[in-house]
């Protein structure tokens, strides 16, 4: 089973018993994707609609900063479901132990030991390695720490 056709079984299944979050954001994850397949013209595999859900996730984490600061906890709580419900689609994601050998193996491979000026050739190297099973934000954070 495709994710496309997981999704569209489990937007049934929610409407069937009436989960309004899962309903809700499976049918904007399921627009999302249909959006980006008509102005793309061309249809997504599994790698696509993960690409396209990781993004949505991404966009709902980086919400929930803003909605703590105006002190919105209703949205906030609403977020942190939606994103539950979307990952439950997505790879595994690293843990920052993971991500810390992979810039550590990154680095030896391209004789990096140090240095802030290296930031952007390590998140060059590093995040095609870990696209889709870890966050941006967290990989700077670990190379950031890395290069000292």
């Amino acid at each position: 089973m495709t994710l496309k056709e997981r999704l569209a079984s489990d937007f049934k299944d929610a409407l069937k018993n009436k989960d309004e979050i899962g309903k809700n954001t499976i049918s904007l994850a399921r627009a999302a994707i249909k959006q980006y397949e008509v102005d793309k013209r061309e249809e997504l595999d599994d790698e696509g609609v993960i690409g396209i859900l990781s993004k949505q996730v991404k966009m709902r984490k980086d919400a929930l900063d803003d909605f703590e600061k105006a002190g919105r906890t209703d949205l906030l709580d609403s977020y942190k479901k939606e994103i539950e419900v979307l990952s439950k689609y997505l790879p595994e994601q690293l843990s920052a132990d993971e991500i810390k050998k992979i810039v550590e193996e990154t680095a030896a491979d391209m004789g990096i030991t140090e240095g802030k000026q290296n930031m952007g050739k390590m998140m060059g190297a590093v995040m095609p390695k870990v696209k889709g099973v870890a966050d941006g934000k967290d990989v700077r954070k670990v190379i950031e720490e890395f290069l000292g």
